[in-house]
């Protein structure tokens, strides 16, 4: 059997399975979007890692080396704004092969010090690797999270209102639009951006947390009919969510025009759009909206409901059809 028989997440259960550990200082292990250690005190210390490869994640010719510097943290950075943290510090590893051009390498930094600095993290070491290629760009990132804020993929129940962050389908578009570059319409630009440097939602999961209303929390990286999966996986529950409440971002409806693709499957299975999806009550849904609303200017939408697990997914389609959710959104096998 291979990688890619068994499949990312399959993967990882295999590879926790094998590793874990119970311990008293593990209050998040693997599963989640970051690791939570109690170290005592009143915080807990978050730590996660994530990789940009070349061939994978980005191609040296659609995307400038300072960009990929941000990205490269902004993708990190999302992930502890979903457990409500703060970052603090990172450490890189870089896996380059010797013909690279230095001036590259050096504007890769650049952005990451812009990213870095825009959100008080320090970068404070790492290890420099020879590779034939590709190259292989590796970030960990430590962040900490008051102990009682902390939220998880785990506490979301039956009847729960879903909600999202932003808009949705924005960073599909703009991958198709990178290889596109004869496509042009007045969205063009916003979407490559979001697609080149997601925006990390650290303030808006930084009021989540602490108003003390949502059950769980995940960052929509894999699109968020696979993310919203994961909270259902973790979580013991199901799930219908509403296709003409959706936040599909400007401009999308037309890339799917132009590429033949479903408006639904951009937003619902794109990936990489990096907004936030929490549970929280139903009757606290309003209040928690409004309260990220007006303290980041991000609206946040009710898209559905949480349902018993023997309830199954769902979708309802704009004349009121419920079909499967699916749940499967962007893996790497």
């Amino acid at each position: 059997m291979r990688i890619g028989d068994v499949g990312e997440f399959s993967l990882i259960d295999r590879l926790a399975g094998i590793v874990a550990r119970g311990r008293a200082d593990v209050a998040v292990g693997i599963g989640d979007d970051a690791a939570a250690l109690d170290l005592g005190g009143g915080d807990l210390v978050l730590l996660t890692v994530d990789s940009q490869v070349e061939g994978a994640h980005f191609l040296r010719d659609r995307i400038p080396p300072r960009l990929l510097g941000r990205r490269l943290l902004a993708v990190n950075l999302s992930d502890i704004a979903a457990m409500g943290g703060t970052p603090t510090h990172a450490v890189v590893s870089l896996v380059l092969p010797a013909d690279l051009e230095l001036r590259w390498i050096e504007e890769v930094y650049a952005g990451l010090g812009e990213e870095a600095g825009r959100f008080g993290v320090a970068v404070v070491g790492g290890n420099v690797a020879r590779s034939p290629g590709p190259i292989v760009l590796d970030l960990a990132l430590v962040g900490t999270v008051r102990r009682e804020r902390v939220l998880t993929r785990a506490g979301a129940r039956p009847g729960d209102a879903i909600l999202v962050t932003g808009s949705l389908g924005a960073a599909a578009a703009g991958l198709h639009l990178s290889a596109h570059p004869e496509l042009e319409f007045r969205e063009r630009d916003q979407l490559l951006a979001r697609h080149l440097v997601p925006t990390p939602r650290l303030r808006e999961g930084g009021l989540v947390a602490a108003s003390g209303l949502a059950t769980a929390m995940i960052d929509v990286s894999d699109g968020l009919a696979g993310d919203l999966g994961h909270v259902c996986d973790r979580s013991g529950v199901g799930a219908r969510v509403y296709a003409e409440r959706l936040p599909v971002a400007p401009g999308v409806e037309r890339v799917a025009e132009l590429s033949g693709s479903s408006v639904l499957d951009l937003a619902l299975s794109g990936g990489e759009d990096f907004e936030l999806l929490v549970t929280c009550p139903p009757g606290s849904a309003e209040e928690l909206a409004a309260l990220v609303s007006a303290g980041t200017g991000t609206p946040v939408t009710v898209v559905g409901e949480l349902l018993p697990a023997s309830a199954g997914r769902w979708l309802v389609l704009p004349k009121g059809r419920e079909v499967p959710l699916g749940g499967h959104g962007f893996t790497h096998f």
